[in-house]
């Protein structure tokens, strides 16, 4: 069977990180959407997304195919639904799709003349931004069983002081040294080739994904994700990182996400808390306005390819684009741009220019080519935010 992942109506209220990749593209626990649907499935799958982005994630279609929404998470109750899945059916969890069944010869999908199959089970769902952070606990839990079940970890050094090391799986190539690591609240996944240095206490559930760092001395809090080829020092919790960035020093980083190719400058710190206790707003996309979350603690969403200088301050509930640059001194608004350049005294454009020359030499640096196809989706997603640069 040929399987298809689509963005669903999720997708804008995901950005800015829908900006640069697809909803079936967004880390959430060990793996990304697609990884965990690919794993399940025991294939590969293709994407239906927007048209500037639809080269680099390209869509395959067949005689016969099912479409998944990625913005739900795969459970093997869920999957062995749709294996069975035949023409004319779909599956819904509550009033949204999850798969329908589809061939190269349907001009049109009305799924009102499907036939409905409720599954009645949980499922996680990534709806928001905050989603990713807030419900990452429970997905590394599920990925972690997923993962692990029958397998059995690499030896972990006796250097280390170990609470629930039952709950603590290594992949061929980890280190860790003279560390703490506490699983009693959550397992802890030490990817291939990632590595925690001396000094560092950890607590989980934590995902650290193949080629990542825990640098010396960090305190790594529980529902936490460091991503392919990350770096992280100083104080993170419950945050999620999509991979190759970098918070490399101290600084605290809480109830946040930060997409690829990010570098936060040395202490920079977000507030994921307010003063008063109050619910926290984040910026919506979707809405063109700031939006209730409903939680109490919400911090930086920060996409792809943005940095910060030294010191860098951010408040509580902070959005910041695809490509800015915020330095000091100061709080910069809760909601800056894409392609912006600046701080709390005002911004200027970021001259695509410019930000490509850096994102060359950044990605060289974990040889990871700047080719044509990242930089035309960086040019559209110049041109879909100008309005919202003044």
């Amino acid at each position: 069977m040929n399987y298809i992942l689509f963005d669903g109506t999720v997708r804008n209220a995901l950005l800015p990180f829908t900006f640069t990749r697809p909803v079936a593209d967004i880390r959430v626990g060990i793996l990304t959407i697609r990884e965990k649907w690919e794993k399940y499935l025991r294939t590969t799958t293709t994407t239906i997304t927007e048209d500037y982005l639809s080269v680099k994630y390209p869509m395959v279609e067949m005689e016969e195919n099912i479409l998944l929404n990625s913005s739900f998470l795969p459970t093997k109750e869920l999957v062995l639904l749709i294996e069975d899945l035949k023409e004319n059916e779909a599956i819904f969890c509550g009033e949204e799709v999850v798969a329908f069944f589809t061939t190269d010869s349907q001009e049109k999908v009305d799924l009102s003349s499907y036939k409905p199959i409720d599954f009645q089970g949980e499922l996680l769902r990534i709806e928001n931004t905050w989603d990713i952070f807030s419900k990452n606990e429970a997905a590394i839990i599920a990925d972690f069983k997923f993962l692990t079940e029958g397998r059995k970890s690499q030896p972990i050094s006796k250097t280390n002081n170990l609470i629930c090391s039952e709950n603590i799986f290594l992949e061929e190539g980890a280190k860790v040294e003279y560390s703490i690591l506490n699983a009693t609240d959550g397992p802890i996944y030490i990817g291939k080739d990632a590595q925690i240095w001396e000094g560092s206490l950890v607590r989980g559930p934590l995902a650290l994904c193949n080629n990542a760092t825990v640098k010396l001395g960090a305190k790594i809090y529980g529902g936490t994700t460091v991503g392919p080829y990350s770096k992280v020092g100083g104080e993170v919790s419950n945050s999620v990182i999509f991979g190759y960035s970098s918070k490399g020093h101290d600084g605290f980083l809480g109830n946040s996400v930060l997409g690829e190719w990010c570098n936060l400058g040395a202490d920079t710190n977000n507030s994921n808390l307010k003063n008063n206790y109050a619910k926290v707003k984040l910026w919506s996309y979707e809405q063109e306005k700031f939006q209730e979350t409903g939680l109490q603690f919400c911090g930086l969403m920060m996409g792809d390819h943005s940095k910060t200088a030294i010191n860098t301050m951010f408040n509580t509930g902070t959005v910041i684009g695809v490509n800015t640059n915020v330095y000091v001194p100061g709080f910069p608004r809760n909601f800056v741009p894409s392609f912006s350049w600046g701080g709390a005294t005002g911004f200027t454009t970021y001259a695509t220019k410019k930000a490509f020359e850096v994102a060359k030499v950044v990605m060289d640096r974990r040889s990871v080519e700047f080719n044509d196809v990242e930089a035309d989706i960086l040019t559209a997603v110049f041109e879909l935010t100008k309005k919202w640069r003044k």
